[in-house]
């Protein structure tokens, strides 16, 4: 008997994979069989007919094609797809969703062959445009990224940002694959089966468009994938009519289904009418080129010189810093939002335009391409104004599932930036990344801090964010000052202290000013630089605690989940009174000065609440020696 070709293995392995779809969710009593099933052609066709080119031996090879589920929900047919490869037992895939299996409910990075993690819908392209723009720009190697979506999450505002800046940079190497399976959660799409709609909304964004009317036809399919190998100079996006729960005549293009495994009497109806499946059957990928990636050789960091009390806007710093490491650093990539002249990113720009990419008004996209770069090997900076990182929330907490080495910089913070008024103020985005995992949160208070911490940041494996100030603050440290993440500095102290001051980024030269006039009325105080708010200097803090008993955090943020509540949390179990000042009301437009003294959080607010403290008896005057 011949041996079949790969092209007439794929019904074959089609069907063996809905099989193992069916009995994966069956086994697990969840997950999403009806929308795995609606893509297993599009999958299998592109896997195993030669058009992927991947090394199953070196997942990390750098010029191997890249596969995103953004359309994470279908993770049954993710895994089916590399059992299919021999790459996953069949023994292994029945511990889907199972406590401590990596083939968790949609894949993040503790399955090995995830690019990517997702699930939150809409995310996936944009992860995709970052993926394209290393291949292209940074790396130069042909490998394509190839993106599985699904029509319920085309109505999400992220992928047609990441729509709009693919075709701006030109990205022929990204290729995405649209599965119109018509039904969503509760019912259908918005747009159903109307193909024709898909296709003038994707074409009027500059891709190419390759409709297929059916598929799970293996003849369509594949003509799609040859054609869209031959595009140059734009995107394609792979518009392809399915069904979901197709293979199986009482789930096909039947509602009611979503996130449903088949309870014992409707799996057993559904293998039967599944017939006979080849289990030996597996597909082969095709190896990728043997193609190594440009590379930068690492130089040496320069020096920088501020001179004491000079005003520097830490932002500026910023862009400073980051074009200064930039040698040693040759991974480093800038990415920003159209605010590069305000984030000072384009000192970055200028020296380095090959490794900067203008994302335009789109955070979401830009998040989610800068992830992207970090899971090709690249260290991306991304910065805007810190009010607009909240936009991209979503796509920074779940980029934490991807391990990524992902840098945040926010600039414009807090109430200081003066007249611009609330909109452009961020005042919510301590809180925001102290909420992820394992990351780190940064706010220096003047240019040799920012710089050291920049460098700290490049040093630093995991996801780290910024706070820079939008004015110019006197520069208070030696440059040879060193800052450690997760370290503090004790500016002023003494032993007769009876308070201490915590302050970050312009609070810091609030409490400065408060510790000269309290110190002129004999009423001696501590002040604290927590320029690393996550993690905190524990100690250090338990330590000004115990020996002042009482504790004041100033802070240009609301109170909700900023510096004060972290100090808070580390001073637990402490005996010391902890007070915060924050941002407690709503903003105005103003001078800087007038709208710290009107939150609260100005030397003279400093001032005023010890010397409330001091008059209600909580402060006693140390006795002077003669």
């Amino acid at each position: 008997m011949t041996p079949l070709t790969p092209r007439e293995q794929l019904p074959a392995i089609s069907k063996l994979m809905r099989q193992w779809i069916l009995t994966t969710s069956h086994h697990a009593k969840s997950g999403h069989p009806t929308s795995s099933m609606s893509a297993v052609e599009l999958m299998v066709d592109l896997f195993f007919a030669g058009h992927f080119r991947f090394d199953v031996e070196k997942p990390d090879f750098p010029n191997n094609d890249r596969l995103i589920f953004s359309k994470g929900h279908a993770s049954p047919l993710l895994y089916t797809l590399w059992a299919a490869a021999g790459q996953i037992s069949e023994e292994e895939l029945m511990t889907y969703r199972q406590f401590g299996s990596p083939l968790e409910g949609h894949a993040t990075s503790r399955f090995r062959f995830a690019e990517a993690a997702t699930g939150s819908l809409g995310q996936g392209l944009s992860i995709g445009v970052g993926m394209a723009l290393n291949a292209k720009y940074l790396d130069h190697l042909p490998y394509r990224t190839y993106v599985l979506l699904g029509d319920s999450e085309m109505t999400e505002g992220s992928q047609w940002e990441a729509l709009q800046i693919a075709a701006h940079y030109k990205l022929s190497n990204l290729i995405g694959i649209l599965d119109v399976n018509r039904l969503g959660q509760r019912g259908e799409t918005m747009y159903g089966h109307h193909l024709e709609v898909y296709q003038r909304r994707i074409n009027a964004f500059g891709w190419q468009s390759i409709v297929v009317e059916d598929g799970h036809d293996h003849a369509q399919v594949l003509k799609a994938y040859e054609a869209a190998a031959n595009v140059t100079n734009r995107p394609v996006m792979i518009i392809a009519k399915t069904k979901k729960g197709q293979g199986i005549s009482f789930l096909a293009d039947k509602d009611g289904w979503h996130g449903r495994a088949l309870d014992d009497e409707k799996l057993e109806q559904a293998l039967k009418e599944l017939g006979d499946v080849d289990h030996s059957v597996r597909g082969k990928i095709a190896k990728p080129a043997e193609a190594t990636p440009q590379t930068r050789p690492s130089g040496q960091t320069k020096s920088f010189e501020y001179s004491m009390g000079d005003k520097v806007a830490t932002r500026k710093a910023y862009g400073s810093a980051l074009a200064r490491i930039a040698p040693r650093f040759p991974d480093i990539v800038a990415l920003d939002g159209e605010v590069s002249n305000s984030t000072n990113a384009e000192t970055f720009r200028d020296a380095y335009p090959d490794r900067f990419f203008e994302m335009f008004i789109a955070e979401q996209n830009m998040v989610g391409a800068a992830m992207g770069l970090s899971l090709r090997g690249k260290l991306p900076f991304v910065s805007t104004f810190a009010a607009f990182l909240s936009r991209a929330f979503d796509q920074i907490r779940m980029s934490r599932y991807s391990d990524p080495n992902l840098k945040f910089v926010g600039s414009h913070a807090g109430v200081s930036i003066g007249e611009d008024g609330p909109s452009q103020m961020g005042l919510e985005d301590l809180a925001m990344f102290r909420t992820i995992l394992d990351g780190v949160v940064l706010y220096p208070c003047d240019a040799v801090s920012t710089e050291r911490l920049v460098e700290s940041m490049a040093k630093h494996q995991g996801i780290a964010y910024l706070r820079t100030t939008r004015g110019g603050t006197p520069v208070i440290y030696e440059n040879q000052e060193q800052f450690p993440i997760g370290g503090c500095k004790v500016l002023r102290q003494s032993r007769e202290d009876q308070v201490t001051v915590i302050g970050a980024g312009i609070t810091v030269h609030e409490a400065l000013k408060a510790y000269d006039s309290l110190k002129a009325e004999n009423t001696p105080v501590r002040v604290i630089d927590l320029y690393s708010i996550k993690p905190l200097d524990e100690a250090t803090l338990r330590d000004a605690a115990d020996a002042t008993g009482l504790v004041i955090t100033v802070e240009d943020h609301v109170a909700e989940g900023g510096l004060g509540e972290a100090v808070r949390t580390a001073l637990a179990e402490s005996r010391a009174k902890v007070h915060c000042l924050a941002v407690r009301k709503r903003p105005k437009s103003g001078k800087p000065d007038e709208l710290l003294q009107d939150e609260g959080i100005s030397a003279n607010a400093i001032i005023e609440k010890i010397q409330a403290m001091k008059a209600h008896g909580q402060i006693s005057t140390p006795a002077t020696t003669g």
